[in-house]
This record gives C-alpha cells, sequence and structure tokens, in this order.
C-alpha cells in the first residue's frame, strides 16, 4: 500500500428512511427516462415561453416544450407537478471528506452516476435551512480560490435543481489530499435538494458529464491521477459496499472505498474479473449480455450496464423484470407504487437467485437484498425494477453489496470479486 493511501469508511446515513417509490422517482429524475410500467410517474410535456416581452413578460418569444416529470393524483386526473415530499436524495450511505484550511469536514455522497463536487456553502440563502448540514464558508480556508466566471447547474427531470459558483480548493479523502480541487458551491437549492440528509456530492463518473460552465472541470479522481497522488499501477478507486444486514459475517458488514489500491482484505484470495467500459457517455458503462434466474439463462444480446454507486435500486429491462419476479411466489406489480412487491414473509429458499452478466461472467444479486423496502401489507419493494425507455440497465446498490468493484480509470476497466457472504438475513428493511 502507497504511503497515506487508507480505507475510507462507508457511513449509514441516519436521516435516510429507504422507501421504494421515493428511490424510483429519484432515478426518474437522475436519469430522466420515461416510464413504461403504468402508475402515477410519468415523463410529460410542459411549454415554457422564451423571449417574452411587455408587460410581466406576457407576449411574444418562442414556445418551447420540456420533457419534465409530472405526477397523476388519480388515474384519470391531469397530470400536475411532483412535491417535493414524492423524493428524497438517494444517499443512504455517506463519506467523510474534509475541504480547505483549515478543514471543513462533509458528509458526502460518493456517486459513480455523476461528475460534480458540491456543497451546501455559506451562499445560500439565509431563509435556507441548514440544520443538520455542514455548509461549507470559503472565507474560512486561506486556501480557497474563486474561479472567475465559473458557474454550475444540476437540474432534474421534474424542473427541481442545484446551481452556484465555483472555486478551487484542497480536499482531502482519506488522507490523500488534492490540491486544487474544483468545488461546486450551492447558491440555490430547490425544495427536492434541500430536504436532502447529506452536505453535498463527489461524482466519481467521468468529468465529460461535469456541469460547470463555460468549461466542465476535472472530477477528484482525475486530478488524483494528474497530480500522482495515486501510483501509476493503480489509477483506480473500490468500493466495499457492506450492509447492516451482514453484522454477523465474516467482514461484520464494513463498508469502504479506497483510492490509488486494492484491499488484498477485500479480495479474499480471488482474482478481479475485469471487462472494458465504454466511457463515452460518462459513465462505468460494459457489456452485460446475459442475465440468469435460479440457473436458466436469458439471452441480452447488445445490452449494457452501468455501475451506479449513488442509486439503491438495479433497473433492468421489463421482460427481464417480469421473469425476476415471477419466480417469486405471490409477487405482483402495484400500478400505485409503480413497482414489483413480493411478500414480506418469503423464505430465502423461495428467492431466486438472479445473476447479471458483466462482459462475459456472470455476478449475483444477494438474495438479501432483493427485498428493498416495507410496501405495507405485508409487502416488499423489490431491490430490482424496472429501467422504463432506459436503453442500459443501472446496476446500483442492489447488486453492488454483493461484489467488491474496482473502478480502474487508468486502464479503462471495471472489475470484480465476489464478495464473501454466508448469511442471508431476508427481513424487510423498514421504510
Amino acid at each position: 500500500m502507497a504511503h497515506n493511501l487508507t480505507r475510507i469508511t462507508r457511513l449509514p446515513n441516519p436521516k435516510y428512511q429507504r422507501s421504494g417509490p421515493k428511490s424510483y422517482v429519484y432515478l426518474l429524475n437522475k436519469y430522466k427516462f420515461s416510464p413504461t410500467k403504468p402508475g402515477p410517474y410519468l415523463l410529460g410535456g410542459k411549454v415554457q415561453q422564451k423571449g417574452k416581452h411587455g408587460i410581466a413578460r406576457l407576449f411574444g418569444g418562442r414556445a418551447h416544450v420540456q420533457r419534465v416529470l409530472q405526477k397523476r393524483s388519480a388515474p384519470d386526473a391531469q397530470p400536475g407537478d411532483v412535491p417535493a415530499e414524492d423524493q428524497q436524495n438517494d444517499a443512504e450511505y455517506i463519506c467523510p471528506v474534509t475541504i480547505g484550511t483549515p478543514g471543513q469536514t462533509f458528509n458526502l455522497d460518493f456517486d459513480t452516476g455523476s461528475a460534480d463536487l458540491w456543497v451546501w456553502s455559506t451562499e445560500l440563502p439565509k431563509s435556507t435551512d441548514a440544520s443538520g448540514h455542514t455548509v461549507f464558508d470559503p472565507k474560512k480556508s486561506s486556501t480557497f480560490k474563486k474561479t472567475a466566471g465559473a458557474s454550475w447547474k444540476i437540474s432534474y427531470g421534474d424542473g427541481s435543481s442545484a446551481s452556484g459558483d465555483v472555486g478551487t480548493d484542497n480536499v482531502n479523502i482519506g488522507g490523500l489530499v488534492v490540491e486544487g480541487q474544483s468545488i461546486e458551491l450551492a447558491k440555490k437549492l430547490s425544495a427536492q435538494f434541500a430536504s436532502g440528509v447529506d452536505d453535498g456530492l463527489l461524482g466519481l463518473a467521468f468529468g465529460s458529464i461535469n456541469t460547470v460552465t463555460p468549461k466542465s472541470v476535472a472530477t477528484p479522481v482525475e486530478n488524483m491521477i494528474a497530480q500522482k497522488d495515486i501510483p501509476k499501477s493503480s489509477e483506480l478507486f473500490t468500493a466495499y459496499l457492506g450492509s447492516y444486514k451482514d453484522k454477523n459475517d465474516p467482514d461484520h458488514g464494513i463498508s469502504f472505498y479506497t483510492f490509488g489500491y486494492i484491499d488484498e482484505t477485500a479480495l479474499a484470495g480471488q482474482t478481479p474479473y475485469y471487462t472494458p467500459i465504454d466511457n463515452s457517455k460518462g459513465f462505468w458503462q460494459f457489456k452485460s449480455t446475459m442475465a440468469s434466474i435460479n440457473g436458466k439463462k436469458i439471452d441480452r444480446s447488445g445490452n449494457t450496464a452501468i455501475a451506479d454507486t449513488g442509486t439503491t435500486l438495479a433497473l433492468v429491462d421489463d421482460k427481464l423484470c417480469q421473469a425476476i419476479y415471477d419466480a417469486i411466489p405471490g409477487s405482483k406489480y402495484d400500478e400505485q407504487q409503480q413497482g414489483y412487491l413480493f411478500p414480506s414473509n418469503t423464505a430465502v429458499d423461495k428467492l431466486p437467485v438472479v445473476a447479471f452478466d458483466v462482459g462475459g461472467r456472470e455476478f449475483a444479486v444477494q438474495k438479501e437484498d432483493l427485498a428493498f423496502a416495507d410496501a405495507n401489507n405485508g409487502m416488499t419493494y423489490g431491490g430490482i425494477q424496472s429501467r422504463g425507455d432506459l436503453p442500459f440497465d443501472i446496476l446500483g446498490d442492489t447488486w453492488l453489496k454483493a461484489i467488491y468493484a474496482i473502478f480502474d480509470q487508468g486502464n479503462k476497466r471495471f472489475g470484480a470479486v465476489v464478495r464473501s457472504d454466508p448469511t442471508q438475513d431476508p427481513s424487510v428493511p423498514s421504510a
């Protein structure tokens, strides 16, 4: 292990409450896809006027139809805005990161599905309720430098957004200091963002999808590589995502990230299996052309998937999703919750072995993670749901908890070994 490289503990977020529909709405927003299964949420058109003039800017201009996430309060009702209480940031786990000199410590969501590093800041309006949050004060850091003319904005499908300006400062991630890292300071947070349970986000996707304008900025990992903070032979980071359900397993459910090295203990004597990635869309995307349910192979020719640590669920195509729940006795699709449910008292031996292909080798979801959240009336909201019209799968924590994941940025490849989890706890996580 190189000097100063150590595990970064991933902590359970004490404010997070599991909700299947809220996590699904978060994904609809994040990836802006249209649902293909019935339910209250849909992607609709909303007319906006641009270039208007006159009193109250009511006249002229050009009509522009924007695709936005909407909700029907009843099956025959007209769709309207999605209320803030219907969604939440999907940060079930957070990691401590220190920014500035002297350091100010924040609990951030490490997200391989995005590429921004943004934090709550003192530039937010005084009316913003910041209770429970660490708020970055650039005036208290001697190493902070504002970036003239730079701004950022994250916009979600329902019209919610976070935005602000940009500066650079030193960022300490588990003892590894990245100098002059671009920090995006929140100046405006819509209600959906302001109700989030973390202090911001640290993106681990590729800088091509960073939202800073007029020029995107490098991610922390890209800067680690450029500054030679991590060895040339290990330009990578890893994710070992444990769970409270695993407290009786050999690893006791520990959860951590590493940067610049692969943890030998987590490998448990195994050799990682690697597959090339396609980062042209900015994601950790790889071929996933096969799946299996209880050993029965399902051909998915041409299919791809992305590994997303910022997502709790796994999303796959409707045909595969249906086949998975057909293998669970008593399961059903619930339109009101817009997701698949199954009986909470389902025994472990009645749950199927569901595996997804990673560039030629299958890795199975742990049976205990097929159950995501309580759905009331003795039913459980499943951890695998429909990806709608998205052309690729999203493999979030539901799947990632079964492996030790290696994100090899230097070699543009994704690696995995099976995580040892001999006991399975099928109990339903509370909502």
